[in-house]
């Protein structure tokens, strides 16, 4: 489908399909539609949002465009993702502070799972305190190699896949994206297209209409085991301040769910201790959180992580989840996934 064809469909009301989807976003990630065309095709796509089968067809292009991460081969030791689409009103760095703590965890007896490692995909954010800046100001190598970050997996648990080195074809939209300044189908297409191949993934999205469809998404893209969350407080993450709608991709199909903090013994009445003022203070909440320092960010740190645990197999429910995230932190390997991490994307 040529680009013209494509806009014609949408400005008829009419969704691109798979190959439709998968044809214009190939034509866009080899730099051939010029800004004009992509606001276009990106803003009439997200104005009614993407359909599955358009999710689906850009997120294979854009896999086959990206730079890998190598991965062990080791089912022991199951790869996830903690991603979230961001767009959401901010909080400080939750999936980075829990995917510290998930490789640091150490799995439930029976699972079959000896350790869980964290590809954590993640980029720059417009507040300046995205997980790029946050790991940079931890210590951190942010730019480091691919190979590099495969041995970080390895032996920390845990590597940081910085999008803007991972996708590098993507790079003929983000001007468009810059000026337009609004979350578009790429936030989206990011959880989707994890450089390490994640076969399981917690997946936070900004507004929950994006459940369901990035649920359906997932399980036809092959994932294996994965959660889409979204907060009715309005967060893309898990939250300790209200209950979360749940898309559970288990089992070849999606069923959804629900999660309320409160039985749980991790409820908090407000956002705000929460938030982070600026990209230093989100870092000193990450070092507070792994340095067991307790409090509303770590309560809801152990939701997410937990939940990690749950969709990686390591735990069998969401409450052995968290105990095992909270012995993560209380042990100290979750500060020592961390150092790790530090010490080897510095390493050549």
């Amino acid at each position: 489908m040529q680009i013209h064809d494509a806009l014609a469909e949408l400005i008829a009301g009419r969704p691109l399909g798979e190959s439709g989807a998968e044809s214009v976003f190939e034509q866009m990630l080899a730099g051939n539609l010029d800004d004009a065309q992509i606001g276009a095709l990106l803003g009439m796509i997200q104005a009614r949002g993407p359909s599955v089968d358009e999710l689906v067809g850009a997120a294979r292009v854009m896999r086959r465009h990206v730079e890998m991460v190598p991965t062990p081969n080791d089912p022991a030791r199951p790869v996830i993702d903690t991603c979230g689409t961001g767009g959401a009103p901010k909080t400080f760095n939750v999936s980075t502070a829990a995917a510290i703590v998930v490789a640091g965890a150490r799995a439930q007896a029976g699972t079959g799972v000896d350790r869980v490692l964290v590809a954590k995909h993640g980029n720059r954010s417009r507040t300046g305190r995205g997980s790029a800046e946050v790991l940079m100001s931890l210590g951190v190598n942010v730019n480091a190699s691919p190979e590099v970050q495969g041995r970080c997996l390895d032996e920390a648990g845990l590597c940081f896949c910085f999008a803007i080195h991972h996708h590098p074809a993507a790079k003929h939209a983000a001007p468009v994206r810059r000026s337009l300044g609004v979350p578009t189908m790429f936030n989206l297409l990011g959880p989707l297209t994890n450089p390490a191949g994640t076969p399981r993934q917690l997946l936070g999205v900004w507004d929950g209409r994006f459940v369901e469809p990035l649920a359906q998404a997932l399980l036809r893209l092959g994932a294996e085991r994965a959660w889409v969350v979204h907060s009715d407080d309005g967060l893309d993450e898990l939250s300790i301040t209200d209950c979360t709608q749940i898309g559970r991709v288990e089992h070849g199909r999606v069923e959804p769910g629900r999660i309320d903090p409160e039985p749980l013994g991790l409820s908090c009445d407000s956002l705000e201790p929460l938030r982070a003022r600026d990209v230093e203070h989100a870092a000193e909440m990450v070092r507070q959180i792994v340095g067991d320092g307790g409090g509303p960010p770590t309560d809801m740190t152990l939701l997410s992580a937990g939940a990690a645990l749950v969709v990686a197999g390591a735990a069998g429910t969401i409450e052995s989840g968290i105990e095992l995230a909270r012995e993560s932190i209380s042990s100290g390997r979750a500060q020592r996934a961390l150092d790790d991490l530090a010490r080897l994307s510095h390493e050549r």
